[in-house]
């Protein structure tokens, strides 16, 4: 006991002094600078030392304390009201913080919600934005979940590419969510697309056609089990639809035909990959089942198909015209085929061409038949033309393209990737094609050519003589594997301010270190500093 009541004597001895009590000596003054009262430190004297130590408190009132605070836990329920009542609140609980106002959302109006929602959609698509909006609150789950909102959608199983179980498994999985979201939610769908779809395409398009009578586009995408009456279903049910892609899909020529034949009066676009049963399909267009089609892709899939592509021009035009010019431009498009036109013969009157035909694509990455005569035969009706891909097309020479009639081609492509090693190309004749498109011509790709470099020259000088001092149109200028010269490039680009893309891969005539693709304005600037400071040495 005599241990513990020393400190609190000497701590009394040397707090505030008591009435009557003597004066303080100076090692009293001293302990109260080394402890002072109620700081919770006290003073332990050595024979050598002095200790500044914390109070703990004697031992047994400690566990008083702990005594106490266990037993009001173990008190019953019943006993705590009235203690509780009788304790003292000490202190007010503090006043929540002002945040956000969480209902904000709720004052906006719908209609200015959709304006908003609509907007995004338009820019990114519905999802994945919709379905996270919807979660946020009431307010914006009413506004997501407007039909209006979902007119584009694209749908593939979440297990695609697993094996064929998991597969079929995730495709009833997703098709059970569609029985309710199709009615519900894509009544006014415009746009769809399937992809990696094997053995639930029927059902998926049957709830489309019951639900979804607005639809203009389908894409079908690595899509098995197509047959006739699902097509003809989907043509019926959707008076609207205009649109069909099955490019890359095990679809049944039986079944694209039947489709043809009911909707094909009102059918704008259509998108195929060439196969042994590609020539019914061809055949339907031929006798004309589509005479509004606007947009025709023939295109080869994964394995490419070496056979050729027999297709009759003049018999095109006539199965596929433009009934009148309209808003709409036509494109044709045979894509990487082998494609060998059906010879004109002599009694074969000249078909009427495409007079709204804006875009013609016949590039191909294997030599193909395509000649001066053949192109003639496609393009002498179509004034209108603004862009003409030929790469792959060796046969084409710069006088077969100088006699076509358009004169606003704004996009020209004539590389020849991998092939000209074993063919003999012309030399002469790029001035041609620069004198007569030189002001339109926003892309030029003459990669692979073997034009001389007097002949290239002469060809990029067409840009510098621009009428009324104003400056080319030409952003894209691709002359990769060239034999174009430093000065030539220079005086292109000094010319042609707007140029954004510049390929000089593999042009034996540049110096090293220059012979790469630029892209931007300030990568092809830096190229012009450089060769000017080249051309000293070169010369």
């Amino acid at each position: 006991m005599a241990p513990g009541v020393a400190p609190r004597a000497r701590r009394r001895v040397r707090g505030t002094p008591l009435a009557g009590a003597p004066a303080r000596s100076a090692e009293d003054w001293w302990w109260d600078r080394l402890a002072p009262s109620g700081s919770g430190y006290h003073l332990l004297q050595a024979d050598s030392m002095l200790l500044v130590l914390p109070t703990l408190g004697p031992a047994r009132a400690r566990a008083q304390r702990r005594a106490a605070r266990r037993g009001r836990r173990l008190r019953p329920p019943a006993s705590r009201p009235a203690e509780a009542k009788a304790k003292p609140r000490t202190s007010p609980a503090p006043a929540p913080q002002q945040g956000p106002d969480p209902g904000w959302g709720d004052r906006i109006p719908l209609e200015i919600l959709l304006r908003i929602f609509g907007l995004l959609v338009e820019a990114n698509g519905p999802m994945p934005f919709l379905g996270r909006a919807a979660r946020v609150c009431r307010r914006w789950h009413e506004a997501a979940s407007q039909p209006a909102l979902w007119h584009t959608l694209t749908l593939s199983p979440p297990l695609a590419g697993r094996p064929a179980k998991g597969g079929a498994k995730a495709e009833k999985k997703l098709l059970a969510s569609l029985e309710w979201l199709i009615p519900n939610r894509f009544s006014q769908l415009q746009r769809l697309t399937l992809i990696h779809w094997k053995s639930q395409v029927h059902p998926v398009l049957k709830l489309v056609s019951e639900s979804c009578p607005r639809l203009t586009f389908l894409k079908l995408s690595d899509c098995h089990s197509v047959t006739p009456n699902t097509l003809i279903m989907l043509a019926k049910a959707c008076p609207q639809l205009h649109s069909l892609d099955v490019q890359h899909s095990m679809v049944e020529s039986t079944a694209v035909v039947s489709f043809l034949e009911e909707a094909g009066p009102r059918m704008r676009k259509l998108w195929l990959t060439y196969s042994s049963q590609t020539t019914a399909i061809l055949g339907a267009l031929l006798g004309s089942c589509c005479p509004q089609l606007q947009v025709l892709e023939v295109s080869t899939g994964i394995n490419h198909n070496i056979t050729p592509l027999q297709l009759p021009v003049e018999a095109l035009q006539k199965g596929c015209p433009q009934l009148q010019p309209g808003p709409f431009s036509q494109v044709l498009r045979l894509l990487n085929l082998m494609w060998l036109p059906k010879p004109s013969g002599r009694a074969v009157t000249p078909g009427p061409g495409f007079p709204s035909l804006e875009e013609l694509c016949l590039a191909s990455s294997t030599c193909n038949f395509v000649s001066n005569e053949v192109l003639d035969r496609l393009l002498h009706g179509s004034p209108n033309l603004r862009l003409l891909d030929l790469r792959g097309c060796a046969r084409i020479t710069p006088a077969g393209l100088h006699d076509l009639p358009c004169q606003e081609l704004e996009q020209l492509h004539l590389g020849l990737y991998g092939m000209s090693d074993r063919l003999t190309l012309a030399k002469e004749g790029s001035p041609l094609l620069t004198q007569k498109w030189c002001h339109t011509l926003q892309e030029l790709d003459l990669s692979g050519q073997g034009f001389s470099e007097k002949d290239l020259e002469q060809a990029l000088a067409a840009f510098s003589g621009t009428p009324e001092g104003s400056h080319p149109a030409l952003c894209s200028l691709n002359l990769r594997g060239t034999q174009v010269t430093p000065s030539t490039v220079s005086s292109v680009i000094s010319s042609c301010p707007g140029l954004l893309y510049l390929n000089l891969e593999s042009c034996r005539c540049l110096p090293r270190g220059l012979k790469r693709a630029y892209r931007g304005p300030g990568e092809v600037q830096w190229c012009l500093e450089q060769l000017l400071t080249s051309l000293p040495s070169v010369s």
